[in-house]
Parts: C-alpha cells; structure tokens; sequence
C-alpha cells in the first residue's frame, strides 16, 4: 500500500523567517538552527539551504554544554556518567545534545519565533531539561534569548554556546577587534584544556587588525567589560557579534577554506564538566532553578 507524498520534507524540517527593519533571520525547526541572517538582502552567514543538512556545525545550538567534554566522560554529585563519544577522531562528546530534535514551536511572529525542547534523561545525562529560544530581529539586529529550567528533581551541570559562521570572501583581509584579554591554552591532538593564560602574540586582537594568516581554533574569557562585542570588518561588510555578562567566553575559528569565521559565545570554556582549568565555569542547576543568557548580531 502506498500513499501519496505532496513535498519531501526538508533535512531540517520547517522553516521560520522573521524580519524587520532590513533584518532578516531563518531559524529551523529541527535544532532550533540558526539558518540564515541577512541585513538588507545581504546573507552575513556561512549558510546552508533549505534543502540541506548543515555542517561542520552551522548555527548550531549547544546545549546542554558547549564544545568538548573529555572521553565523554565526568562526574557530578560524586556519580559517573559516560556520554557517546561523536567526535571519534579524538575521543570527545562535542557540542551537546541537540542532535535531529524537531523543537515544538511556541509562536511564530513576523518578528519573533520561540521554540521549546524538552532534554529529558539518556546516556550520560541525568535529567530534565527545558529550554526556551528566541529568535527576533528588528532596527538594531538579531536577538537571541536562550532560557533553561531544571524541570527535573536532580540537579544538573549546564552549559551553553552556539556555533554561527560568518562569511567572507577572504578572512585574510578582515579586521577582527577581539576584547578578551584570556585564551585557554589545549593540547594539539585532541584540543582539550590545559591553562587559562593572557592573550599574547598572534591571538591578541585586542587592539583590531587584520586576520592575516593567523589561525584560530581558540576559546577566550575575561571580555573588556562585562557586555562584550566582537567585530568582524572586511573589505565590503562588517559584522558585531554581542553578549551579555552570562556568556563571558567566546570560541573564535578560522574555516579551512579562509572563507568564513565562527564566533560562538559561550557560557562556559571546553570541558567544563570535568576539574580543570575551566571547570569553575561550569553552571550548577538545582530542581526547579533556571538561567537566561542572551546574545546577539547586528551589522558593524
């Protein structure tokens, strides 16, 4: 028996486009994804289209923890959990748990959406976790609104990022004004922490100048102030991405392809599960508690 299929459904699911004043975003419904950001038709990210599955991350929302957790591995309130590893290359769970989830759409304005996705336990993850996203634009840009809540009754670690490309046609000419003045030092092979040091050298854009050849693959902390703003400016665009006093660190990498730069705030540095160098970042959510971090970007 068969039946008759209108339209494939697309890899991540609906598609929601919100605009205003020359913005214009398109969030996912699978992943809560940011897809796509545009200012006055102009695409500022490294995007995928509708009726594709993103990369290497693209507009990833990472919860619940950002970047690397070591062999998957880690202990909290004196119990061992072992998470799947799925960076197999170098034996870490990277980049949370939001994989293949369609969100439950709150609402859908032609400014605003809200999603909502409930993490409940599996392997490696002891509870209940709802979390609340909001996308919205208007005269001054993208707004984003990430709120959790331990609706579970163990508490839980918790962690946040998002993993947005910016694209360039060539990184190797863009000015980037980075005002941390920390960068967390990791191991070569597997890019796990070691130590928290000053910027120095080749990583120091505290005062903005070109990329240059300079590769970046580097989380830093202790931003100028506590409501930071990382600017990107190329030969045709620029961009700021912007955060508040929740999300003090920020994850900078240069694409392969010198074609794109991520810049991913985040809550907390790689590894934070684990005792370490980052690992007083870490969030500590008792039963019912919550945590709002927002983020955004506007045009430079």
């Amino acid at each position: 028996m068969s039946s008759e299929r209108t339209q494939p459904i697309p890899p991540t699911g609906e598609q929601y486009t919100i605009s205003a004043g020359g913005y214009a975003a398109v969030v996912t419904q699978v992943g809560a994804t940011l897809r796509s950001v545009t200012v006055d038709g102009r695409e500022l990210l490294w995007s995928f289209g509708s009726d594709e599955s993103p990369s290497a991350s693209q507009g990833k929302q990472l919860i619940p923890w950002p970047n690397r957790i070591r062999d998957g591995y880690y202990t909290f309130n004196g119990i061992e959990y072992q998470l799947p590893i799925n960076e197999v290359p170098r034996h870490n769970a990277l980049h949370g748990l939001n994989d293949g989830f369609a969100w439950q759409l709150v609402s859908h304005t032609d400014r605003q959406v809200v999603q909502r996705h409930v993490f409940h336990p599996e392997t490696g993850w002891p509870g209940t976790l709802t979390s609340t996203l909001t996308h919205s634009v208007d005269d001054h840009g993208l707004r984003v609104r990430v709120h959790v809540t331990n609706d579970g009754d163990v508490a839980l670690p918790y962690g946040y990022g998002v993993h947005p490309y910016f694209a360039f046609e060539d990184i190797d000419e863009v000015t980037l004004d980075l005002p941390f003045s920390q960068e967390l030092r990791v191991d070569e092979d597997r890019l796990l922490p070691m130590e928290v040091t000053p910027v120095t050298g080749t990583n120091d854009f505290r005062t903005p100048r070109p990329l240059g050849s300079t590769v970046l693959d580097t989380a830093f902390t202790s931003p100028a102030s506590e409501d930071w703003r990382v600017r990107l400016a190329g030969p045709a665009h620029a961009i700021e991405v912007w955060a508040d006093r929740t999300l003090p660190w920020v994850q900078v990498f240069t694409g392969p392809e010198r074609d794109a730069v991520a810049v991913e705030p985040m809550t907390c540095g790689p590894d934070a599960f684990n005792e370490g160098p980052t690992h007083d970042g870490v969030i500590v959510l008792a039963s019912g508690e919550d945590h709002v971090a927002t983020w955004g970007v506007r045009a430079g």
